[in-house]
Parts: C-alpha cells; sequence; structure tokens
C-alpha cells in the first residue's frame, strides 16, 4: 500500500487553479486584443483584460495570505536539495510576476488617460499622471513581464510533469483538486 500522499489545502488548490485558468485566458487575450484596431469590440477586451488583471492581483493577495498560517506540504525526500531551492525561488518570482504585472498594466492605463474600471464598477486611482512617452514605456514593460511570466510558467508546469512521469514523486498530486487526502 502507498503512502497517502500529503496535499496542499483545497483553499490552496482552488487558489491555484483559479488563478491558472485566468492567466491562461488574460495572456492569449491581451495579445490577441493588441493587434485589433481600436473599435468597441477592442474597448471591451481591454475591459476584459483589466478585470482578469484585477482579480488576479486580488488572488495572489489572498493567496499570499492564506499561505501565511497555511505552509505548503513538505517536498519529498527523494528531491534533491538544490531542485528544491530551484523550486522555491521560482514559486517566489511566480508571486511577484503575479502582482507586479497587474500593477504595471494598471500604471500603462493611467498613464495613458484610460481609466481601469474593475467590473465596469469600481473606478481604480490613477496611480500616475496622463504621460505618453511613460505609457508607452509602461506597455513594453507589461509585455515583457507577460512574456518572462509565460516562460516561468512553462518551466512551472514541465518541472511538475517531470517530477510526476520521469521521477514517478507526489510533487504534482499534491496540488490537484481530486484524490485522497491525507488525514481528511
Amino acid at each position: 500500500m502507498s503512502p497517502a500522499i500529503v496535499r496542499y489545502t483545497r483553499t490552496s488548490i482552488a487558489l491555484h487553479w483559479l488563478t491558472a485558468l485566468l492567466v491562461i485566458v488574460t495572456f492569449p487575450l491581451g495579445v490577441y486584443m493588441h493587434g485589433l484596431a481600436l473599435s468597441p469590440f477592442k474597448l471591451q477586451l481591454v475591459s476584459y483584460h483589466k478585470w482578469v488583471g484585477v482579480t488576479i492581483f486580488l488572488l495572489t493577495v489572498a493567496r499570499l495570505t492564506w499561505r501565511i498560517g497555511h505552509a505548503p506540504p513538505p517536498l519529498p525526500d527523494s528531491i534533491p536539495v538544490w531542485q528544491q531551492r530551484a523550486a522555491q525561488g521560482l514559486h517566489h518570482i511566480l508571486y511577484a510576476l503575479l502582482l507586479v504585472i497587474p500593477v504595471s498594466g494598471w500604471l500603462m492605463s493611467s498613464a495613458k488617460g484610460v481609466p481601469v474600471v474593475y467590473l465596469g464598477l469600481v473606478q481604480l486611482p490613477d496611480l500616475v499622471g496622463k504621460d505618453k512617452a511613460l505609457g508607452d514605456m509602461l506597455e513594453e514593460v507589461h509585455k515583457v513581464l507577460n512574456f518572462g511570466l509565460l516562460a516561468l510558467v512553462g518551466m512551472h508546469v514541465a518541472a511538475a510533469l517531470k517530477h510526476h512521469f520521469l521521477d514517478k514523486d507526489t510533487t504534482l498530486l499534491r496540488m490537484l483538486p481530486f484524490g485522497k487526502r491525507d488525514g481528511s
């Protein structure tokens, strides 16, 4: 009989997969809408993109707040220490990007003079004054950060799949929303 898998909490799992889903939705949306000519359709897509970005920011704050009182389960002992440290570092960078990218988009919108109205209901204050040059620079920063996030998410997924299929350890299983839980 194999030992029970010590999983993340249900809350951690839900926040992880909801954030992943939103990143998967908003990245291609951002790429797609960027190439569109100015139109009511593009403006609606931009609004959706901003809503998702603000939601990702809020979910990340919730994840970090939850994590303060709920440490992640330990990695399997079979994982070398250097890989454990690399995983921890990658997670820190992912969390940072999930906070910084929405803020960079908000800063860009402020500099371009386009308000961020969350869910069409709550207008967020401008973070900087209208400045075309700053807005263009922040647009580039936002794009570079997003492609960096894409690369790191790719590494994260590849590492999880490597652990599951090649190493045959429980790393991936700890974050899956289904399966037997240890002690619950």
